[in-house]
């Protein structure tokens, strides 16, 4: 965070309280979300584990990918994977995208 707020001229505090003002949240959950968004993305298109879509889309483990995603979303990987897989309709998307980091 420190990082950021130096490389846009201010302070953490001021940072922090701009972006709050500018998106409605957090770095920290604006970058959960866009995590998440990536993830679901993945789910339903490719055919990967849950374990290298936890790596991709930047949880590192897919117990820390499990537990935010049922945290958000009410369900499990797994269960979005069933309900909304293109995959299932013979769509396979091979080239996804890497890891979306800090």
């Amino acid at each position: 965070m420190d990082r950021l707020a130096a490389t846009a001229g201010m302070s953490r505090r001021t940072f922090l309280r701009r972006f709050q003002d500018a998106t409605g949240t957090t770095p920290a959950e604006w970058l959960l979300s866009l995590r998440l968004h990536l993830v679901k993305d993945l789910l339903e298109t490719t055919r990967l584990s849950v374990e290298d879509i936890a790596t991709r889309g930047g949880f590192g483990a897919a117990s820390t990918l499990r537990h935010h995603f049922r945290q958000r979303l009410g369900m499990t990987p797994q269960a979005y994977r069933q309900r909304f897989s293109a995959v299932s309709e013979g769509i396979d998307a091979r080239s996804a995208p890497l890891a979306i980091g800090v």
